[in-house]
């Protein structure tokens, strides 16, 4: 039987896993979706055409990375010696190392491609006709993208903030090397159930990770319906 503080212990890092979960997702739709729509569109010069095929690959690095060795790097970057953390050291401002928004920021860049990829090839399928069209109708750039470009991409966004959800629910090495383990504060469900088993409590990690599956299977059934009704729509 798992007394009361026990469970109190599982339930905190599962909060701070959906409030990760959730930052990191509202701030990727808020600032990545413009980002995967300027990528998207046709660029007539090939400097910018180059340039855009190169921040591709750069987003997608995280896919093939482990995630410590951008754990590290981040850490580095945050750190007071060097990089943000040694400006923000430099302005009496706060180091972001073991913090919740620390985690917010490494959450963010490692999620990034998993909310771009899909966003980005949705902005892609819309017919350049449509764009065009929507070009000599209105003249305002951001009218045309809230008005036209964001309805026709709606899939895409659904589909990519809840690829970004679960993943950033089951992070483990990019928010341990960051935040490390702080209970309340930056000790997510992941790095819990790591170290129930390290402690042997295997009733707890059993627990945990069974809560984890069935919100995996939960996701892993809304991002099927969302990707046969992008199929649907193609037809």
């Amino acid at each position: 039987m798992i007394d009361q503080s026990l469970m109190s212990d599982m339930l905190s890092p599962f909060w701070v896993s959906i409030k990760l979960a959730s930052i990191t997702t509202l701030c990727l739709l808020l600032f990545a979706t413009p980002v995967a729509y300027w990528l998207a569109k046709p660029s007539r010069r090939p400097r910018v055409a180059r340039f855009k095929v190169l921040l591709l690959g750069v987003i997608a690095m995280p896919l093939v990375l482990p995630p410590t060795v951008i754990g590290f790097y981040l850490l580095l970057l945050l750190s007071p010696n060097m990089g943000i953390g040694q400006w923000l050291s430099e302005h009496n401002i706060s180091s972001l190392i073991f913090t919740f928004e620390g985690l917010v920021i490494g959450s963010i860049i490692y999620s990034l491609p998993f909310y771009i990829q899909p966003v980005y090839a949705q902005f892609l399928r819309i017919p350049q006709s449509v764009m065009e069209v929507a070009h000599l109708l209105e003249p305002s750039r951001f009218r045309r993208f809230m008005r036209v470009a964001l309805p026709q991409a709606r899939v895409g966004i659904i589909l990519g903030g809840l690829i970004s959800f679960a993943h950033t629910i089951g992070e483990f090495g990019v928010v341990l090397m960051i935040g490390g383990s702080i209970s309340g504060e930056t000790k997510v469900v992941s790095i819990a159930i790591y170290e129930q088993v390290e402690a042997l409590n295997y009733e707890a990690a059993h627990m945990m990770s069974g809560i984890l599956i069935v919100v995996g299977v939960v996701m892993i059934t809304l991002i099927a319906s969302v990707s046969r009704m992008s199929q649907r729509s193609l037809r």
